[in-house]
């Protein structure tokens, strides 16, 4: 049964809510750009074009998804681009740890990088065989189906390699640092040592 796949505390909505925090940004495939910077192995910053991004090795993956408000919704159907292609485009350092997602406005969430190179992690531009909608995060969503959905950042524009961790926006503002749905790791006090940086 469905049910059993649901972590604890959760419960399956009617379709997928639409959830996020400021207004939805405007899409221009002409000027838009994914950077990627930090400690990349070259020392240099990389930058892909909407068609160049586009263009590199895409993949298919289906799962749930958790927000921390409570649903969660079984068997999306994602399309898009692994980040290990991305990273094979633009290497990091051998000590980067973590990573920083970077989205319109500032917004930001942070990574460990066994959950940013996890198999079911995408950067995904496709729900369901059909483009992201705009409030769903088009042009470019990062999907990490095994955290809580605000990991799941809407409207990437950057990828910042870190070397040490460092709390993205909803986990300075009290949220979990790891965000694991089936640990209930919501809040910040619920934190165990090692669970973030101090």
């Amino acid at each position: 049964m469905e049910e059993t796949r649901l972590p604890p505390g959760q419960y399956v909505p009617r379709g997928l809510p639409v959830i996020h925090y400021g207004r939805v940004p405007a899409f221009r495939p002409e000027s838009w750009d994914l950077k990627v910077f930090g400690a990349t192995a070259s020392g240099e910053e990389h930058a892909f074009g909407w068609e160049e991004f586009t263009g590199l090795p895409r993949t298919v993956r289906v799962a749930d998804f958790h927000c921390v408000t409570k649903f969660s919704v079984p068997g999306l159907e994602w399309g898009g681009v692994p980040p290990s292609a991305l990273v094979a485009a633009a290497p990091p350092d051998p000590g980067v740890r973590h990573v920083m997602i970077w989205a319109e406005y500032g917004y930001s969430a942070n990574l460990r990088w066994s959950d940013f190179t996890a198999p079911t992690t995408l950067f995904a531009t496709e729900l369901g065989d059909k483009p992201l909608t705009a409030e769903h995060g088009a042009p470019l969503r990062l999907v990490v189906p095994h955290l809580y959905g605000w990991k799941s950042v809407k409207w990437v524009r950057a990828i910042e390699y870190l070397l040490e961790d460092r709390r993205g926006f909803w986990e300075e503002r009290g949220y979990h640092n790891v965000a694991d749905p089936w640990r209930e790791q919501r809040y910040s006090y619920q934190e165990e040592p090692g669970d973030g940086p101090p």
